[in-house]
């Protein structure tokens, strides 16, 4: 007997798959279960217009970052900081101030851990900061530090 699988099942399929189970499984355990329901010509229909709307959503996901990766190349932060001898700063600044920072200036919510930081900047002057804001969307942002 054909289902489609309405969550992921052990041993037989993921969630949205269409699958041959035998007939007792289906009936005994998966259907019980809310597991799977019969591959009928409407619950195809159903199955199909999910998908299609679920991929909408994910392609506007990715059109939305591309928006924002655009904005923040066009957008630098400029952060004052005190610092001593040779361009060095007393603390640093980290992927926590630079998100604050665009949420302050720009009023664009980031997540700090999206923000790609290796270490905390310890020095004065421009860098250039990658930001992920989705699979494969990167933007690059501008940090200008100044001695205050």
């Amino acid at each position: 007997m054909k289902v489609i699988l309405l969550q992921d099942v052990k041993g037989l399929g993921k969630k949205g798959e269409v699958v041959n189970a035998s007939d007792g499984y289906a009936r005994n355990f998966l259907f019980p279960k809310k597991a799977a329901v019969e591959a009928t010509g409407g619950n195809m229909k159903t199955l199909n217009e999910q998908k299609t709307s679920q991929e909408m959503k994910k392609q506007q996901e990715v059109d939305d970052a591309k928006d924002l990766a655009k904005k923040l190349e066009k957008s630098s932060i400029e952060i004052t900081a005190k610092a001593g001898e040779g361009g060095r700063l007393f603390g640093s600044v980290t992927s926590k101030d630079l998100a604050e920072m665009l949420e302050k200036q720009y009023k664009i919510k980031i997540d700090k851990r999206k923000i790609v930081l290796p270490e905390p900047i310890r020095e004065l002057g421009v860098r250039y900061v990658e930001v992920k804001l989705h699979t494969g969307v990167v933007g690059k942002l501008k940090v200008s530090i100044k001695e205050a």
